[in-house]
């Protein structure tokens, strides 16, 4: 079994700072961190844990919105692990400019899933 370490929904608003509004300030949902400036700004918000509940049958096609991140200690061992499986894997483990170490794969309707490691030496491990 692939032993996740964290979890978090990413989510491509239509518009970026009507959705800021809503979940920083309708929700009141508190700030991890931001990211980037301009078009390219993020923020991440705290969920608690993070969840994934499946259950329902979808009437639609799933929208191309929705991406779910999973951190994991070992993103090599654990595209191994998917490869063993069956798991179709929609793009190898790649280190990125921004430093993480992601590889995507994709659940049975088509939703993409990044499965990410956070490097020993990688901002995220520290806090300011």
């Amino acid at each position: 079994m692939v032993h996740v370490l964290s979890s978090r929904m990413l989510l491509r608003p239509s518009d970026p700072e009507r959705s800021r509004a809503f979940y920083g300030e309708a929700l009141g949902l508190e700030i991890y961190r931001e990211f980037g400036t301009g078009s390219q700004r993020g923020t991440v918000y705290f969920l608690g844990g993070g969840f994934l509940e499946v259950s329902g049958r979808a009437a639609e096609p799933p929208a191309d919105t929705l991406r779910l991140w999973l951190q994991v200690a070992d993103v090599a061992a654990a595209h191994e692990e998917l490869q063993a499986r069956g798991v179709e894997v929609l793009r190898p483990p790649v280190q990125e400019p921004w430093g993480l170490i992601e590889m995507w794969i994709a659940d049975p309707d088509g939703h993409k899933i990044v499965i990410v490691e956070v490097p020993a030496d990688h901002p995220l491990r520290y806090r300011p």
